[in-house]
């Protein structure tokens, strides 16, 4: 990589690590959506034979969000790859799934939070009994939330050809659709890493 493509790379990843030190993670029910517009974004693929291209094909939208993940959560990323492997999907689909999961759980298979709990959501995606999602043991089952998860992103026409944001929104119909776009970074870097491992 020449010097003035590094440096832009690295000062992209500066200002979005500035970005989420300062501002932090978009709240899962902050007052105000924030409007997002595309800004081109370079992502490093850490491993041989994953295209860039095919991660963030449109560009991200919004300010990025990060977190620094633990083992589990890392565990969680790399079953939600697995999974969509065994979909048959392409790693843009892993994409949209683990930057949906950033924002519902912070890649965290979460239980029932008792009075926290957003009506009866479970798992890595929030996804609910009560709307047909699965079982409490389904959706708390890493392989089967994400297949779910991507059954629905399937169904959704042009879901390829989409923004994260609007793709993920179409599925998971959340009263803050454009949340998921700030995960969407950290997500292809996840894929990048783990999708040939």
């Amino acid at each position: 990589m020449n010097t003035i493509m590094r440096k832009s790379v690295l000062g992209i990843a500066g200002l979005a690590f500035t970005g989420g030190v300062f501002a932090g993670p978009i709240a899962a029910h902050a007052d105000t959506p924030v409007a997002a517009k595309p800004v081109a974004v370079a992502v490093q693929a850490d491993k041989p034979g994953v295209d860039k291209a095919k991660l963030i094909p449109h560009g991200v939208q919004g300010a990025q969000s990060k977190i620094t993940l633990n083992d589990e959560q890392t565990a969680n990323a790399k079953a939600i790859i697995a999974a969509t492997k065994k979909a048959g999907l392409p790693e843009r689909a892993a994409v949209i799934s683990i930057a949906t999961s950033l924002q519902e759980s912070k890649l965290e298979n979460l239980g029932h939070l008792g009075d926290r709990n957003d009506h009866d959501s479970l798992g890595l995606f929030q996804q609910r009994p009560s709307s047909g999602w699965g079982s409490p043991e389904q959706i708390t089952d890493p392989e089967y939330a994400t297949l779910a998860f991507e059954k629905g992103l399937k169904q959704v026409d042009g879901w390829r050809d989409m923004p994260l944001t609007e793709a993920a929104q179409t599925v998971q119909v959340s009263a803050y659709p454009d949340a998921y776009a700030q995960w969407e970074q950290q997500a292809a870097h996840l894929v990048a890493q783990h999708w040939n491992s």
